[in-house]
């Protein structure tokens, strides 16, 4: 009896050394179509998890001796499978249900119109804000000012941001309140847009003048306690939108509330692999400040951590900001607005490089591209190359010349293909066809060696990623026109398009490890979804739906059956 079981024990004992034991899995996807964003093996149809990691991938026969009674097995059905969504380049922020949606408006009398609602539930004094206004949409293009809103608005301070929010719509009480007048100076790398007979404030301010805002008498409504307990469902409902769309990490620009995601990471209701960052600088005793956040936060851990240093060279296209080395063709008048001087932006980056941060810097424009990616090579010159994965967050519109050296200095250029599709509207009209050519130049850009990774720039632009891949694959407006889309030469086949929204954003996080792939040892997050993104036709895909979404392998949002 004892030889027989340690002869039983010797054997167990010799399986788990050879590997041959299985562990029991927590949750089994079999039958599925799993794009795995691996190399090695791209394509396969079964996933075993357990403790938050993926222990398993392979045909569903390797797959099965994994489960168990315990074990949850999702059917996929020959439903695509693919690793969750990563958004590079996302201001993730709670939702508030008083904000005034105005995304898609093409009838500036709408804007008035919410307004006048959104008044009517406010104390008198309350500010009342929203945005994702676009004035490309309106009848000429026509910019809109404070005479649409100021007869609803008398005793509210009002502040509508444009969709790209680089310019504001402000009502004349918030102009008083600012000491915003004919004779107020433009500030530096702004504008205070002037009616052209009588030089008063049209209510339009641009880029840094929207920093002279003051909101007079706003009221609160609320007490601290209500305020609170407000802002976390907003944070909650926000982390549910992320859920239904598949997005499982983010990488927010800039700073961010950490103490609220941390919050909520120790309540166990975070279900978002998020980084936040800082902004760009040369204080050193800032600086100082983010190296401690970032040893709080470090780069080794998963969920909550520091990512990189924020800082802005120009504006945008839509607002006519962004910096450019000949005048906009619509207005000779201006080639952009820098937000700080050449020089200012390589001591910065200079700096922040010497203390090992990684820099994303917002640059829209070719010459603003050109101006960061001279202060990125400065950089290795002066502190020596390292593997700093330093960014471009945009990189919309570039020179041919600048196309090589993505790839050649290591940056990142961190992009959001939805702007290809909203800006191509007037992008030709604002900067002539030839500009154009390398525009939102994905293709060029991977053909020459640069590592992309894909955002959607949220809330500027839809948080659902089915609209980014729709504009990588055909650069084509969202109502679906004929023909191979603007400047076909720059799409991308939608295999690529996923990985720069998994793999390669992982890569720009310092990730791609553990992270963007379906592979053994990788943290196990996934969706399924309800159709094939590599086969069906291209007017379906921004119609695709999100079935499940597991994030450090547990489910956190599965369709309705009824909705399937």
């Amino acid at each position: 009896m004892k030889n027989k079981m340690f002869t039983a024990a010797f054997i167990a004992l010799t399986m788990i050394i050879t590997g041959c034991a299985k562990q029991t899995a927590e949750i089994v996807i079999v039958n599925g179509k799993i794009l795995t964003i691996d190399n090695q093996e791209p394509f396969t149809g079964g996933i075993a998890i357990k403790d938050g990691v993926i222990i398993a991938v392979g045909p569903d026969d390797q797959i099965k001796p994994y489960i168990s009674k315990e074990t949850r097995v999702i059917e996929a059905g020959g439903r695509l499978v693919i690793p969750g969504f990563n958004d590079a380049h996302v201001h993730f922020m709670p939702v508030d249900p008083d904000f005034i949606e105005l995304r898609y408006v093409t009838d500036p009398a709408i804007i008035r119109e919410k307004v006048k609602e959104q008044v009517g539930r406010s104390a008198r004094g309350q500010l009342i804000s929203g945005g994702h206004w676009d004035h490309e949409l309106f009848a000429g293009s026509q910019w809109p000012t404070k005479e649409l809103i100021d007869p609803v608005s008398q005793d509210n301070p009002v502040v509508l941001e444009r969709v790209d929010g680089h310019s504001i719509l402000v009502n004349s009480r918030v102009l008083e309140a600012s000491g915003i007048t004919a004779r107020t100076p433009d500030p530096e790398g702004g504008e205070i847009v002037r009616d052209p007979v009588t030089g008063e404030p049209t209510g339009i301010l641009k880029e840094s003048a929207m920093s002279l805002v003051k909101y007079g008498d706003r009221k609160v409504k609320r007490s601290k306690e209500e305020e609170a307990e407000r802002l976390h469902k907003g944070y909650l409902l926000a982390l549910k939108q992320a859920a239904e769309y598949g997005v499982t990490s983010v990488q927010i620009p800039g700073e961010a509330d950490f103490s609220a995601y941390k919050k909520l990471l120790d309540e166990s209701l975070l279900t978002l692999r998020i980084d936040i960052g800082g902004k760009l600088t040369d204080n050193k005793s800032l600086l100082k400040k983010y190296e401690e956040q970032s040893k709080e936060f470090p780069l080794t851990g998963n969920w909550l951590r520091f990512g990189y240093l924020k800082g802005f060279m120009d504006g945008t296209l839509g607002s006519g900001t962004a910096m450019m080395y000949e005048p906009f063709t619509d207005d000779p008048s201006t080639s952009g607005l820098p937000q700080m001087s050449y020089e200012k932006l390589e001591k910065e980056v200079i700096t922040a490089d010497a203390m090992g941060f990684q820099i994303g810097i917002h640059a829209i424009g070719p010459k603003a591209n050109t101006w960061i990616l001279n202060a990125y090579q400065k950089a290795v010159e002066i502190n020596g190359k390292r593997d700093s994965r330093h960014r471009s967050e945009h990189a919309q519109i570039l020179i041919e010349q600048d196309i090589r050296r993505f790839g050649e200095l290591g940056v990142i250029p961190s992009m959001q293909p939805t702007h290809c599709i909203t800006d191509k509207a007037f992008a030709e009209k604002r900067i002539g066809t030839d500009r154009c050519r390398f525009a939102y130049a994905w293709k060029s850009l991977a053909d020459n060696g640069a590592r992309l990774a894909f955002g959607t720039d949220y809330p500027v632009e839809p948080l659902n990623p089915m609209e980014g891949l729709y504009a990588a694959v055909t650069r084509k407006d969202r109502k679906g026109e004929e023909g191979q889309g603007w400047f076909p030469e720059q799409k991308l086949s939608m295999e690529k398009a996923i990985e720069y929204y998994t793999l390669g954003s992982a890569y720009a996080q310092f990730m791609e490890d553990r992270k963007g792939m379906i592979k053994k040892g990788y943290l196990a997050d996934i969706i399924i979804l309800n159709a094939d993104l590599l086969t069906i036709p291209e007017n379906k895909i921004m119609s695709t739906k999100i079935d499940f979404t597991i994030t450090g392998g547990k489910v956190i949002f599965e369709r309705e059956l009824s909705e399937k």
